[in-house]
């Protein structure tokens, strides 16, 4: 971690950590440059540490039931926060009412607030009002750009001249992000410059320099603002490797995503992240997934582009059982299968630095 951009945070995910709707949390845990995790807020975890929630290791976040004993904690370690980061992610990004009062006192104890909700926290007079009072700045970080600032497709991407990857996913909150970031990292520690291209308010969050919430933008301009983060990113970094974070999937009847990345991204391959334990589309039962070697036919007939590699997300699985399900991926796709959050991105790099244009 090179940089920490705007200081302490507790994250809020009550109710919700290590299921997919603390998605947004889950990130932060594992990986912020703007924030210095100091907390996590969330009664079912309470007293135990985040990181050995979410993946078995100590992150020396501790969990705490009620905000105000996380507030009270940091600020006897010396380390006071100075923000409340919303780190839920629930079905049509609502916060609920519980969630909204434990906002409201957040700003009482003289916290700013970073919301990546739809609910538009900057648009409720009463929060408003008590950020006034307590001098607190309300962030919401899926508040859509004002038109005049956004971008439409001009073709300029043909000029981007490095290898580009997508992170796509069989279902939304698959692990996209992580994979994208794991593999970043993995290509900076090799020696290579690697940019994250954030299409969602996590990697916002996380710190990614070159990012856009994709699901808050007018349609129009969405292909624009995908292709402006890339050649903004090619601009200014001259990175040997480009990655961009992938949103929903092609399939999901509530998410679909991809196709815009695919249009306007122009990746040169794809990495397709998979759950082989989830068989169903997040959230909605009776919707089961797609089979994996359809998933990968459709992004390769709609994008001319390969899929290079399926990454697994272990959800619901033993660490003994990845071995057989990546060996039974490759069986059915011909692809090499990795976990990359249990295992590491290095096996994944093998097959990528190869293709890095001299």
């Amino acid at each position: 971690m090179d940089r920490i951009i705007d200081g302490n945070a507790i994250v809020y995910c009550q109710g919700a950590f290590n299921t997919p709707n603390g998605k947004t949390a889950h990130g932060l845990v594992r990986f912020t440059e703007r924030y210095n995790v100091v907390a996590v807020v969330d009664s079912n975890y309470a007293g135990k540490d985040a990181g050995e929630v979410l993946d078995g290791k100590k992150a020396d976040i501790p969990i705490f039931g009620h905000l105000k004993k996380a507030v009270d904690f940091a600020r006897k370690k010396g380390n006071p926060a100075k923000y409340l980061v919303i780190g839920i992610a629930p079905d049509g990004g609502k916060l609920s009412k519980p969630a909204r009062e434990d906002v409201l006192q957040a700003l009482t104890f003289g916290l700013n607030v970073d919301c990546g909700l739809h609910d538009f926290l900057t648009e409720d007079k009463e929060i408003r009002k008590t950020a006034e009072k307590y001098k607190c700045t309300v962030r919401d970080i899926r508040k859509p750009p004002k038109r005049s600032d956004l971008h439409f497709f001009s073709g300029e991407i043909e000029k981007v001249d490095c290898l580009k990857l997508a992170t796509l996913g069989t279902d939304s909150a698959v692990g996209k992000r992580t994979t994208a970031w794991l593999v970043v990292h993995g290509l900076r520690k090799a020696g290579f410059k690697a940019e994250l291209i954030g299409t969602g308010q996590t990697a916002w969050m996380q710190g990614a320099k070159y990012s856009l919430v994709l699901d808050s933008l007018i349609n129009d301009f969405v292909s624009g603002e995908i292709e402006h983060a890339v050649v903004e990113a090619w601009k200014n970094e001259k990175p040997d490797v480009i990655v961009i974070e992938g949103q929903g999937s092609l399939m999901n009847p509530a998410y679909p995503g991809g196709f815009e990345i695919l249009a306007a991204g122009r990746p040169d391959y794809v990495l397709l992240q998979h759950a082989p334990a989830r068989l169903e589309y997040d959230g909605f039962p009776g919707y089961p997934l797609h089979p994996l070697p359809h998933q990968i036919q459709a992004i390769e007939v709609i994008s001319g582009k390969k899929v290079m590699a399926v990454t697994v997300n272990h959800e619901e699985m033993k660490a003994e059982e990845v071995p057989a399900a990546c060996e039974k991926i490759t069986r059915e796709t011909g692809l090499p299968a990795t976990d990359v959050l249990l295992d590491g991105p290095e096996k994944l790099l093998e097959s990528i630095i190869p293709l890095i244009k001299k």
